[in-house]
């Protein structure tokens, strides 16, 4: 899915990401990680470790095959694991310190980011590289409470505000869908600065931080892991 180039700011840069991934469960591998910012994308795979579900192989498209990674039939170039982080982190350097924000990442993609950091070693340059994150989902609920919608899916909010249907399950598309929907729901900054942190307060969503405007409790047990001095910075797969 292709958008115009616009991103709205706040102190910096916005990027939005995304992971597929070789199931539901937060012990699950990346497969492919996906992010975009303005006319700025990255969007790099993972030969999985673990098996593919089943069902994760049928949204998805990725099947391995004679140790080659597929995606709807197509063999697609893998990097290691590491790889993969780091040229994340570079993407979010190269953009100064931007705000995270990616659909459902609270329950989802965070915790699974978190645990590939943290096995790869590189949580701390990580979290240096981001000013905070925001959920999308929530943000989403807020701002359309008003619209009586029932579903809250990313690819149904882009059918319903923008019109389209798109391939959803792709990390690269999920991203730009993502980034034309929110650039048609315009939230205020106000709006995006409340929901800054606010999302991550479940158990399942404290494993990533940022360098928030205002601290939140949910952030210090991360916080201590970083040297002092240092930053801390409905839809799934």
């Amino acid at each position: 899915m292709q958008t115009n180039d616009k991103v709205v700011y706040f102190s910096g840069s916005l990027v939005f990401f995304d992971l597929e991934t070789t199931g539901l469960g937060q012990n699950c591998d990346i497969v492919q990680l996906a992010a975009v910012s303005g006319g700025h994308t990255l969007s790099l795979y993972v030969f999985p470790r673990s098996q593919i579900q089943r069902g994760a192989a049928k949204v998805t498209g990725f099947r391995v095959r004679k140790h080659r990674l597929y995606q709807n039939r197509q063999p697609v170039l893998t990097n290691s694991l590491r790889e993969v982080l780091v040229s994340f982190i570079v993407f979010l350097q190269m953009l100064g310190r931007p705000l995270l924000l990616g659909h459902n990442i609270c329950r989802f993609d965070c915790p699974v980011l978190s645990r590939a950091l943290d096995e790869v070693d590189l949580r701390c340059e990580f979290l240096s590289s981001v000013s905070g994150f925001v959920d999308t989902l929530p943000l989403a609920r807020e701002m359309l409470k008003e619209r009586g919608l029932h579903c809250f899916k990313q690819e149904k909010l882009v059918e319903e505000l923008l019109g389209v249907r798109y391939k959803a399950h792709d990390a690269l598309e999920d991203v730009q869908a993502l980034q034309a929907l929110y650039n048609a729901l315009e939230p205020s900054p106000e709006l995006l600065r409340r929901n800054v942190g606010n999302n991550v307060q479940t158990k399942k969503a404290t494993a990533l931080t940022g360098h928030l405007p205002t601290q939140h409790p949910a952030w210090l047990p991360l916080k201590q892991q970083v040297p002092e001095g240092g930053d801390v910075s409905d839809g799934m797969m």
